[in-house]
């Protein structure tokens, strides 16, 4: 099969990123920068690495532990094997805590995700549960996802794991699940990039898919509220508290537990190389390198010229070995995938989901978002976007 080249395509780019108008959504303000630097702006105002940051960290360090108090688990931490979950697990364990990790094998992980998972974990002393997806049922979804021409077809993916972390806090009786995402890293995703909630999933799963899932959850919105609201549990960023240098904890991290690179960002999972790499930018003119590397530059760790230069190349560099193996693994045929790729791209918006709903609940939502039980991510992700 032909791999058409990737060509880059923008008008008009942030002047203080590379967040650029192939971002449906996007506003400059009138000193060109855009909706993401401002939302980072925000995030960085409400987190800063100060000594308020330092007394706030440690005062929820506390009430984790308080809360944990003669049960097995304090928290849990999910782990994908990638850089970050790994330092987030790393810090975790260093502060004192006693979490619980929880992997989601959803069959596409590489031999060296699955290694370093091991190695962390044995370094740590810490007890890993792992979530196996039936191979069948996950491939299923994939596909169905991909027939609906969206550009969330990592969802199924996003949306287990999520669904898992929940689950595994509920029957550990545990109250905190701790997240690896760091903004200064990884910056927020544009809605129109990745959209997930229960209803999405399963419509578009019920409308491409043929099997029926048993062998992972899906969660559902009254499974969400029920977790948050009931049972109370808190799901909290802990890297938002701690500098975070990609260069330094990559350089810790190697040392400390035996860490091993992927040579891409979420490259850990083997669809998620070929989707972010070869899919995105040719079929939806996205690349995901802009989003990781204006955050970079946001937090003073990448020149923005610099940044510039590396997303004129092709992100993509596995070659047809990495595609016919993909396209073996999902059982599609070269038509029938040059059919996916040529399909008119589409949006979540073309779908049944939750969205109209959530968006009608702003003041409830950050109402959520000040007494910790909804994320700040979901309030400014879904309310700083004109869609």
């Amino acid at each position: 099969m032909e791999i058409k080249p990737f060509q880059y395509k923008a008008i008009k780019a942030c002047t203080r990123c590379i967040m650029d108008d192939t971002v449906r959504g996007i506003t400059f303000h009138d000193s060109g920068e855009c909706t993401f630097c401002k939302i980072h702006d925000e995030m960085e105002a409400k987190f800063s690495l100060n000594e308020n940051s330092a007394k706030e960290l440690e005062k929820l360090l506390t009430k984790i532990k308080k809360d944990g108090k003669g049960k097995k688990y304090d928290c849990v931490v999910g782990v994908s094997g990638g850089r970050d979950s790994t330092y987030t697990l790393y810090s975790a364990v260093k502060m004192g805590l006693r979490p619980l990790a929880v992997h989601f094998d959803n069959g596409w992980n590489s031999d060296l995700a699955v290694q370093n998972i091991k190695n962390v974990c044995k370094k740590l002393n810490v007890e890993l549960y792992t979530h196996v997806a039936d191979w069948e049922e996950f491939k299923d979804i994939q596909r169905a996802f991909l027939k609906a021409s969206v550009p969330d077809a990592e969802v199924p993916t996003d949306w287990v794991i999520f669904s898992v972390l929940f689950k595994a806090a509920n029957d550990e009786g545990v109250k905190y699940i701790i997240h690896g995402h760091s903004f200064r890293t990884e910056g927020t995703t544009p809605l129109t990039w990745t959209y997930m909630d229960g209803k999405y999933v399963n419509y578009i799963h019920k409308k491409f898919g043929t099997k029926r899932i048993k062998s992972f959850p899906v969660m559902s919105m009254l499974d969400y509220l029920y977790y948050t609201f009931i049972k109370k549990i808190v799901q909290v960023r802990l890297l938002y508290y701690l500098p975070y240098d990609e260069n330094l904890i990559l350089e810790m991290l190697t040392k400390e537990v035996g860490w091993q690179s992927y040579g891409g960002k979420h490259h850990e999972s083997k669809y998620t190389g070929f989707f972010q790499s070869f899919i995105l930018p040719r079929k939806f003119n996205i690349d995901k390198r802009k989003l990781h590397y204006s955050s970079l530059i946001r937090s003073g760790q990448m020149n923005r010229t610099t940044a510039l230069e590396k997303v004129q190349s092709d992100p993509y560099i596995g070659g047809t070995e990495t595609l016919e193996y993909c396209l073996k693994k999902l059982d599609l045929t070269h038509d029938e995938f040059e059919k996916i790729m040529n399909e008119k791209p589409k949006l979540f918006l073309d779908y049944k989901s939750y969205y109209s709903l959530v968006r009608s609940m702003e003041k409830p939502i950050k109402w959520g978002t000040k007494i910790g039980v909804i994320p700040d991510t979901v309030y400014r992700k879904f309310f700083k976007f004109n869609l």
